[in-house]
């Protein structure tokens, strides 16, 4: 099981990585202030397959793709009911894997979670499910390869 990271509606792409760190695209750099204003206490206490959760409109907010970079480096999962389309596309490219749900999560914050990509579920330590929009083969598989220049790289006779 895994940690919930719970976050409401609207969660701008400056709230994850405040834009005044975007100066840098180094990931271990831009990780030491991921949600800094929003969840101080993120950026220390995070662990790789922990889970991310939105509601709303995650991710909304501006193109850069340092949201992404961050959340790769911090090695999370994401699921939300919806995303700024532009963020997701960055993070499909990236490597992270922005996965939906058909409802709102009703999961309280810190609760051990666990995904099941097979069955498409996201389960509490109840053993509450909750239902996840299946994820294309294709993001899958750029996932699983690393982000979309792996993937292509991987799956071409052009390299990029």
């Amino acid at each position: 099981m895994a940690r919930a990271w719970v976050f409401g509606d609207n969660i701008s792409t400056d709230y994850i990585i405040p834009g005044r760190y975007n100066i840098t695209s180094d990931p271990k750099e831009l990780r030491k202030h991921i949600f800094k204003y929003l969840r101080p206490e993120f950026a220390e206490q995070v662990k790789v397959g922990d889970i991310v959760i939105g509601a709303n409109n995650f991710g909304c907010g501006s193109s850069r793709e340092h949201a992404a970079i961050v959340m790769r480096e911090a090695g999370v999962y994401l699921v939300a009911k919806s995303y700024g389309w532009i963020f997701r596309r960055n993070c499909v490219n990236l490597g992270v894997l922005p996965l939906q749900s058909r409802d709102v999560i009703g999961v309280k914050d810190g609760e051990d979670v666990k995904v099941d990509l097979d069955k498409n579920l996201l389960i509490d330590s109840r053993g509450t499910t909750y239902q996840l929009m299946p994820t294309p083969k294709l993001v899958l598989d750029i996932h699983r390869a690393g982000g979309l220049v792996s993937y292509l790289n991987s799956n071409s006779t052009y390299n990029i």
